[in-house]
Order: structure tokens, then sequence, then C-alpha cells
């Protein structure tokens, strides 16, 4: 019978030490548990994060420190371990001493012979309280969402009977009689104006008894048309603030897209940049649309208004409800609805700012093939 020679008992004792250190010293929980369910050793780690001393740990069943809601998954789980099968990925939370809930995700490997489990856990605590407020961020956007459908579709269908009242007005007006031409020319503004509010209506209308809608409406919009129509339905805004519009559709002269999430995109950002012009100055806004040559097509609005201070703005730019100035007007709500017409067609929307620079605005669209 061979004989370990010095150098190998020597190997062996190094070996030893080596483990004991690492098992001291880890910050993940290692573990040592019995067939009956009672820790048989434990590193300094458990101790920590559970709370408990060694001795308190060893006196009771492990299945005492478990949160009373995963003790019968854990039971059925551990007498699987006592019939020799292994635990991969398992998760399962732990009651500190201090009543502290901890999630941990366990690997378990049984020796049968011996009737002990080898076990190593990862503290996962931080990570289920991340997943945990995102999912209830996700469940509150989604409810603010579902609130803001049902407000605009009520408000949709309440505008339309004043609408169509002023429309009736309208038609009996006689305007062959109007002797003064500024009073008419106004009167055909204010006619024109309804007639594409009501359209628009008609259209948001249509588009949210469509479930899905974004998805479902798509179609070629041609991006000179959609602004002549947006305009009409801003003229006397236009025309009183006497914004100068540059504009150049040659790069990509239509998209396929939703018409009525388009018109609303350049509503926004055409009447913030008008909103928010530099006091003394006309508001001027140049609209470009191009296609680059990997095949990005992009819309890109800019304006020389009062700008963002994109330190303090941040991501928060897009945001229900956030006002970055003092205006009485701010609701905080357009640039909300940019964001959520370009995003849930799939495509992307950036900001580029400084304050009293203008603003840039760079709506990336969805690759999509006419």
């Amino acid at each position: 019978m061979l004989k370990d020679t010095p150098d190998k008992k020597n190997q062996n004792k190094e070996f030893i030490y080596n483990f004991e250190e690492f098992f001291e010293s880890t910050p993940d929980l290692l573990c040592v548990a019995g067939y009956d369910g009672y820790f048989k050793r434990i590193n300094p780690a458990v101790v920590s994060l559970l709370e408990y001393t060694e001795e308190e740990l060893f006196a009771r069943p492990i299945n005492d420190f478990i949160f009373e809601a995963d003790k019968n998954l854990t039971s059925s789980v551990r007498k699987k371990l006592t019939e020799n099968v292994g635990l991969f990925n398992f998760e399962n939370r732990y009651v500190t001493k201090t009543g502290k809930i901890v999630w941990l995700h366990w690997t378990s490997v049984p020796v049968e012979d011996k009737k002990i489990v080898y076990a190593i856990a990862k503290n996962i605590t931080s990570k289920k309280t991340m997943e945990f407020e995102r999912k209830e961020h996700i469940k509150e956007l989604t409810q603010h969402n579902e609130e803001l459908q049902k407000i605009t579709y009520s408000t949709a269908h309440d505008l339309q009977s004043p609408i169509n009242n002023l429309l009736s007005v309208f038609d009996l007006i006689e305007y062959n009689k109007i002797q003064d031409e500024e009073s008419l020319e106004y009167l055909k503004i204010i006619e024109l104006t309804t007639q594409q509010l009501k359209k628009t209506l008609n259209e948001t209308v249509i588009a949210l008894d469509k479930k899905h809608q974004e998805n479902n409406a798509l179609e070629e919009v041609f991006f000179n048309e959609v602004l002549e129509e947006v305009l009409n339905s801003i003229i006397s805004l236009v025309q009183n603030s006497k914004t100068v519009l540059i504009t150049n559709f040659d790069g990509l002269p239509s998209i396929f897209y939703n018409k009525a999430a388009l018109k609303s995109i350049i509503l926004n950002l055409i009447t913030n940049a008008i909103k928010y012009n530099k006091k003394g100055t006309k508001p001027e806004i140049t609209i470009q649309s191009l296609e680059n040559s990997n095949g990005i097509k992009q819309l890109i609005i800019s304006d020389k208004g009062i700008g963002f201070d994109m330190k303090k703005v941040k991501d928060k730019v897009f945001g229900l409800h956030q006002t970055f100035n003092s205006n009485d007007d701010s609701t905080g709500i357009g640039l909300y609805l940019v964001h959520k017409h370009v995003t849930n067609l799939g495509g992307t929307i950036s900001l580029e700012s400084q304050i009293n620079q203008g603003a840039t605005f760079t709506i990336t669209f969805k690759n999509t093939i006419l």
C-alpha cells in the first residue's frame, strides 16, 4: 500500500487551509444541512445576514427561519433533496432576527451516504426589490395610460356636439352681407379651423374605438400633407405669432405610419416651439425628414426658443405632468404624448438643447417596408 509523501501531505493540509479560509471569508452563504432539517455547519455570511448566533441557528429547525408563505414549498423541495435529487436555481425567503425579509437563491447538492446537503446561496433581496418596484411602476404607468385614454376618449366625444353646433351657426351666416373684409377673413379662418378640429376629433374617436390602433392603422403618409393639415388647424396661432417655418422633405417625402399619431407629434412640437419662443423674437421652426445611408429614417424638428437645461431635465423631459418653466399654461402633457406616440410605434425620440439656444427633437422611426 502506497503512503502519502510529505509533500503530498503538505499539499493536502494547504488545500484544507485554503478551503477553510474560503469558507469563512466568502460573501456567499455556505452551509451544510442534515437530512433531519437542521444546520450542521454555516459560514459567517449566514450569521451576518440572518442576525442570529451560530448557536441559535443550530438549535432550531431550518424551517423556523423561513418566511411563512414559503415554508410548504421549501419543505417539498427539501424532501426531493433527501431522495438524492439536486436543487438548482431555487428561491425562497428567510426572516432575520429583527424581522427583515431576505430573498435567497439556492444551489444544493445532497450526499446520500452521509445524509447531508451542501448548499450555497446568494442574497438577491436587492434584485427582488428592484423587480417589484419595476412591476409597480409599470402597473402605475399602465393605469395612468388607461386613465389618459379614457379622458381623451370622453373629451373627444364631448367636444363633438359643441363643434357641430358651431358649424351649424356658420351655415346660417350670409357671408355676402358682411362688408368688412378683415372680419370676413377672420370668420373664414374660424370656420376652417373648426372644420379641421371636427375632422381631427372624428379621426381621434375612430382611432380610440380600435383596439391597438397604433398597429392597425398604418399607411403611407406624406409629411407635407400632414404638416398642411396641422397648420390649417392652428393657422391663427401661426399668423399671430409671425412664425417662420422652414421645411425640407426631399430626403424622405413619406413614411409608413399612423397618420393621427404623426399629426399629433408635429402639432405638439410646433405649438411648443411657438409657446416657448424667446420674447421679442419671431418663432423660427425647421422641420426636415431624411433617410441616411444605413436606411435609418428620421424626422427632425428644431426651434430657436428658450431651450432646456439638459443637466436638470435629463430623462424627465418626456414624463407625464413634467414642467420646466413658470408658464401658466404648461401642463407637461404635450411632450409626454409625443413620446408615447413615437415609442408605441417602435421608434425613439431624442432631445438636444441648451438654455436660450433652442431645442432639436430627433424622431427615429422603426424600420418598415412600404
